[in-house]
């Protein structure tokens, strides 16, 4: 609670000078150490991309060689009409039967 009372900048001026003082007691790594460090990052990266892309490759190319992405031709289902419009289709269909046979 102690620390919340006094003016607010007075507060964040601490808080940066805290900052200041830790950063000065930080060991930085000299610029060989951090070559060599992002060197290692940069390996593990490309080395992680080529390897992901090969099992990436190589699943689709098994995949494929299976016949997973094949189309499948398949069969058309028919549906079923109620019998009240089977019924009022077959009796227009036989009357237009009738009178073209009339006509004709």
């Amino acid at each position: 609670m102690a620390d919340n009372k006094g003016n607010f900048f007075k507060r964040l001026g601490k808080k940066f000078s805290d900052v200041f003082a830790e950063l000065k007691r930080v060991t930085w790594p000299t610029g060989e150490k951090l070559a060599k460090t992002a060197a290692v990052v940069l390996l593990v990266i490309v080395f992680f991309a080529v390897y992901l892309t090969l099992i990436g490759n190589g699943g689709r190319w098994i995949l494929d060689k299976v016949g997973f992405y094949d189309i499948v031709e398949t069969t058309a289902t028919t549906t079923t009409e109620p019998a009240e419009t089977t019924a009022a289709t077959e009796a227009s269909e036989s009357a237009t039967e009738t009178e073209s046979s009339a006509e004709g």
